[in-house]
């Protein structure tokens, strides 16, 4: 059975096609087992990744796709556009015409059309919403070319924050480091629209290139080539989930 979400009960009731009160009397004798934990609660919501098991019989046991791209400029993250290619186009070039192993992926953090590097796929919503949580404040790295030579002036204000009028807020203190008189390393826990160009617009120093390095504790494979991708391994998805307090 697929789904996106739905109560436990019902889930139970359709796959042995019984009554909710016989999920109820499953539950009280401790039958069900909910990603490896004995299930007390009927209501409980469940997605297409939950481990499901009654009396030792898996019921449902899916396992999620991450994929990590290298994304080049002039691609958008978009699963369809008129005007440019898409993320989604690379992946299809590599999968079709089999493209049941990126079928209902979707993008988690995206980048602007000249923002290049990583970019994560996946189709496991619930991991998708926690990586992108302000609340979570995952730190996100990019290297950043700049028109004009970097002083020690930046490091101050990016610390500090700045507070954009439009939207009336004051950004989170981002850390910057430079690497060159036009190179800095900056790291962000936000993601603000255009945030970095715009925190560099207060420099009056245009952005030259833009780079995303990592998410978290994932790093981009400095052997992907732009355009090429991946699936992330067991210990690289277990790492990014750490960076979630998970």
């Amino acid at each position: 059975m697929s789904l996106s979400q739905c109560r436990l009960d019902r889930f139970i009731s359709q796959y042995f096609n019984i009554s909710r009160r016989a999920v109820r009397l499953m539950l009280a004798k401790k039958s069900v087992r909910v990603d490896g934990l004995i299930a007390t609660e009927i209501g409980q919501i469940i997605d297409k990744f939950s481990e499901i098991i009654v009396d030792n019989e898996i019921l449902q046991a899916n396992i999620p796709s991450y994929i990590m791209l290298n994304k080049p400029t002039g691609v958008v993250s978009a699963t369809i556009d008129d005007k440019h290619k898409t993320v989604f186009d690379l992946l299809d070039a590599v999968y079709l015409p089999d493209t049941s192993k990126i079928e209902g992926l979707h993008i988690v953090g995206r980048l602007d059309l000249n923002t290049s590097g990583l970019i994560l796929l996946t189709d496991n919503s619930r991991w998708s919403q926690r990586l992108t949580s302000p609340d979570k404040k995952v730190a996100k790295q990019y290297i950043v070319t700049l028109e004009n030579k970097l002083t020690d002036e930046y490091i101050k204000a990016f610390e500090q924050g700045m507070y954009f009028e439009f939207e009336d807020i004051t950004t989170r203190p981002a850390k910057l480091e430079i690497i060159s008189d036009h190179v800095a390393q900056v790291t962000l826990v936000e993601g603000r629209y255009h945030q970095i160009k715009r925190m560099f617009g207060r420099f009056r120093n245009p952005v030259i290139k833009l780079h995303r390095s990592s998410i978290g504790n994932l790093h981009l494979d400095e052997n992907l080539k732009l355009g090429e991708s991946r699936f992330l391994t067991t210990d690289e998805v277990n790492n990014i989930s750490k960076s979630m307090g998970n």
